[in-house]
């Protein structure tokens, strides 16, 4: 699994981001967010506050994003529940980053679907694009994260990059997809070998043929 990522100095942290607050495009997400849920029921807005507040600290960065603690104290303070109930739901889901990522955060599984299916050449393809697990590059464009189960395992391998998936990957094929992001290029999503959601590979092979509406098909029942 990944090394753990460096968090910066806390005085830093809070020099930086002490202030936080949403901006106003947010403050009416937030809102509308909250309206969801019960008087009494607001920790329920936890993971899309978290969600939210990552977004907006990765829009002022021009990263994918992270949850600076006074962000998590932030959030806490939002739906009125101890900063400690916050961080938990925090460090326990990998789509939210506890310490500063690149513009495009890489995360790699490495679960027993995947790996049966070559991620390790999609980890050594993104070695040797220079990505090294739990850094960033230098030009701060790619975070490698090596993380569990994605639920892509009928097109393994796989690879998230922010909120996008690329499936049925090798080494060349994750190569491929790296370059084009470097290029500032939208690689296209989903399987890169063509398949149709999670189709077998080569196509249907049931249900190929569309029934044909007018045909009576209950003599052929009886």
């Amino acid at each position: 699994m990944a090394e753990a990522a460096q968090i910066p100095d806390e005085a830093e942290t809070r020099a930086r981001w002490g202030g936080f607050a949403w901006n106003d495009d947010n403050q009416k997400k937030a809102n509308e967010i909250l309206a969801r849920y019960p008087k009494g029921r607001e920790q329920s807005a936890s993971i899309p506050f978290l969600d939210l507040a990552q977004r907006q600290v990765g829009a002022e960065t021009q990263t994918q994003g992270w949850l600076p603690v006074p962000v998590i104290e932030f959030v806490a303070r939002q739906i009125g529940v101890p900063y400690m109930r916050v961080f938990e739901v925090a460090t326990f889901y990998t789509m939210f980053n506890l310490a500063p990522v690149g513009r495009y955060h890489v995360q790699v599984c490495g679960t027993t679907p995947c790996m049966l299916r070559g991620s390790d050449d999609v980890l050594a393809a993104c070695k040797n694009r220079g990505l090294v697990k739990g850094g960033t590059t230098p030009d701060g464009l790619f975070t490698l994260t090596e993380v569990e189960c994605l639920g892509t395992c009928a097109n393994a391998p796989m690879v998230q990059i922010n909120d996008d998936n690329y499936e049925d990957l090798d080494y060349d094929r994750t190569v491929a997809v790296l370059e084009a992001l470097a290029k500032g290029e939208q690689p296209k999503t989903g399987s890169t070998i063509g398949r149709q959601t999670s189709c077998p590979e080569g196509g249907p092979t049931t249900l190929t043929a569309m029934v044909d509406a007018n045909h009576d098909y209950r003599s052929e029942w009886a």
